[in-house]
């Protein structure tokens, strides 16, 4: 039986903020939850360290299907000390065109993990959310959620158009194939990564539902392109305006600054609606929409409903430590945070919006003092070597290395190890040598300042349940 498309889509934001704790509150709630699915093989691999707080990893791959794969996960990586505190967490491999067995098992369990958790006991829907640019982690990923029932998948930082086609593949176990974004590779090169779900289950099983696949786009443009030129169905659009948080497309045009040093988006940036009414597909629109009135706008412009970010991230349920969402909240109540949109600070030279807090990588004697390295490594990007062969890059790594690997000096000026901070953003920050502890660096949306329409007078939080009522009526 089809059921209607959900009003509002809970953002899949950041490492870990979107959890599976919130994306199950949304869900039972009769919107779409969504879970982050960026870096949950490091997200999982540090909370088993940490001693599986509240046994959510044993509780749920009791329902993995390959109980061998789930157990040589956990026993590689529990403990029961609490030495993650004062030592460094354990690293799982970082990850290459051709990952270790050990690595796609990780991936697999992982993102197996999280949604699995999002959907227990509950039949609302949920969603998983990955970046385009992170290629390598893809396929393993997906077919892990996809074991545990996920009901959508949605991707952007990029041009997904081999998505629906890889997931419609993977539902019925056959080999899966993305093409490999190759710097420096000439046209007539042939870059893959591949994945084979038999080489995990060792024999042919039931398919698996396939998920609906929503592609996140900033243009109309776009979405013409992977609706006539996507292989497979795309089931509909989110449609990302400048305004909402994380990684934004840079803007139309050449690039000019304010007096801030942010990128100037005009109105060649505002994705004409018009295209996606007559793709009739449904589609979503993302950006500013955290109100009762926002979110009426975007059904009277023919939206099916809205995506919401910022005011998600900074709820009860959601995975950003206390102390940050504590901090962002008392100062959104006092009309104080400042939302920075940095042409920089991303190794993706994606723009990257960040809010300007104390203690964090925002500030630059904090990033100056950070000392730079790539021990985690999923924006590097793969490029041809003079042998032919693929090697990896960051320009968040340290100048020297990046520039030994035909990096160009500039486009490391600060930059800032996403990976790192945003792991730190959820409590998981690593402790690196030197006793340096990794600082955070927070990602939010430019209505930060909306939030304040969900909490009561007396209250400096409030719950996943009041954005839904608030917005729906």
């Amino acid at each position: 039986m089809n059921r209607l498309e959900p009003k509002i889509i809970q953002g899949g934001m950041g490492v870990g903020v979107s959890s599976w704790r919130l994306a199950r509150a949304v869900s039972q709630l009769g919107q779409l939850g969504v879970v982050s699915g960026t870096a949950l093989d490091s997200v999982w691999a540090r909370r088993l360290q940490l001693g599986d707080v509240g046994g959510h990893f044993r509780r749920a791959i009791k329902f993995f299907p390959f109980p061998e794969i789930a157990e040589r996960v956990f026993d590689k990586y529990f403990s029961v000390s609490d030495k993650a505190h004062v030592h460094a967490f354990k690293r799982p491999p970082m990850l290459t065109a051709s990952p270790s067995k050990h690595l796609k098992e990780l991936l697999i369990v992982s993102n197996f993990v999280e949604v699995f958790l999002a959907k227990e006991k509950h039949r609302g829907r949920v969603g998983i959310n990955y970046l385009e640019k992170i290629q390598m982690a893809t396929l393993p990923s997906l077919y892990g959620a996809m074991l545990a029932g996920v009901d959508y998948v949605l991707m952007g930082a990029g041009i997904p158009r081999e998505i629906p086609g890889v997931l419609d593949k993977l539902s019925q176990h056959q080999d899966a194939t993305l093409k490999l974004h190759v710097d420096g590779a000439a046209k007539d090169d042939n870059y893959q990564v591949t994945f084979s779900p038999k080489e995990i289950s060792g024999r042919d099983y039931a398919s698996l539902p396939r998920p609906k696949f929503l592609a996140i786009v900033s243009s109309s443009a776009l979405a013409l392109t992977l609706a006539k030129k996507a292989v497979g169905k795309v089931n509909g659009f989110v449609v990302e305006g400048a305004s909402a948080g994380g990684h934004n497309a840079p803007p139309r045009g050449s690039v000019q600054l304010n007096e801030r040093g942010e990128p100037v988006y005009g109105p060649k940036d505002n994705p004409d609606l018009s295209v996606f009414r007559e793709l009739g597909l449904p589609f979503w629109l993302a950006g500013s929409f955290a109100s009762r009135e926002a979110f009426q706008h975007a059904l009277r412009a023919g939206a099916s409903g809205v995506q919401i970010g910022t005011a998600f991230a900074l709820c009860d349920e959601s995975g950003l430590s206390e102390e940050l969402k504590k901090d962002l909240l008392f100062k959104s109540k006092q009309k104080k945070v400042d939302v920075f949109t940095d042409p920089a600070a991303s190794p993706t030279g994606f723009p990257f919006k960040v809010a300007r807090m104390d203690g964090t990588l925002s500030e630059q004697e904090i990033y100056n003092a950070r000392p730079r390295n790539c021990d985690v490594g999923y924006l590097r990007r793969p490029y041809k070597k003079e042998s032919g062969k693929i090697g990896y890059r960051c320009p968040a790594e340290p100048v020297e290395d990046y520039v030994n690997k035909g990096g160009i000096l500039k486009e490391t000026e600060n930059r800032k190890c996403l990976c790192n901070a945003l792991l730190a953003n959820i409590g998981l920050g690593q402790h690196q040598k030197d006793n340096y502890q990794e600082k955070p660096l927070v990602t939010i949306g430019d209505d930060v300042h909306a939030v304040l329409e969900f909490m009561k007078p007396d209250r400096i939080s409030y719950t996943a349940e009041d954005i839904v009522r608030a917005l729906l009526g």
